[in-house]
Order: C-alpha cells, then structure tokens, then sequence
C-alpha cells in the first residue's frame, strides 16, 4: 500500500488489511521455513513494511494499533 492510501483509508479498512498481511505472512514465513522457493524473494519484506506503515498511522491517528 502506498503511504497516500493508507492516510486516506477508514479504520475499519486499515484494520482489516492489517489480519489479511498477517496472514499472508505467516504463510510466506512457513514456506520459507519449509525450503520451498518462494515466487518473489522480496515479498516477505514488502508485507513487513505494509504492516509497520499502517500501525504507524493508525498509531499517529489514536487508534488501537493492536489487531
């Protein structure tokens, strides 16, 4: 998500995306972990950053951050 988008976005959305990264990470960790060549190596590292720029906002707007 570009910084832009997440600003905008309500916190019902910034949340919900939040669980869906997270589960798409796990997922990622669990593949990496079990040596199964992932499609694109840098994935893993984008999701991490979407997930610390959403917190980041959500934490700059007072909400709770915690999901």
């Amino acid at each position: 998500m570009k910084k832009d988008e997440v600003r905008n976005a309500t916190s019902g959305d910034l949340k919900k995306k939040v669980v869906e990264l997270r589960k798409e990470l796990i997922k990622l960790n669990a593949q990496s972990a079990m040596g199964t060549q992932l499609k694109s190596p840098g994935q893993i590292r984008q999701i991490r950053r979407n997930i610390a720029r959403i917190v980041t906002e959500m934490k700059n707007k007072g909400e709770d951050a915690q999901v």
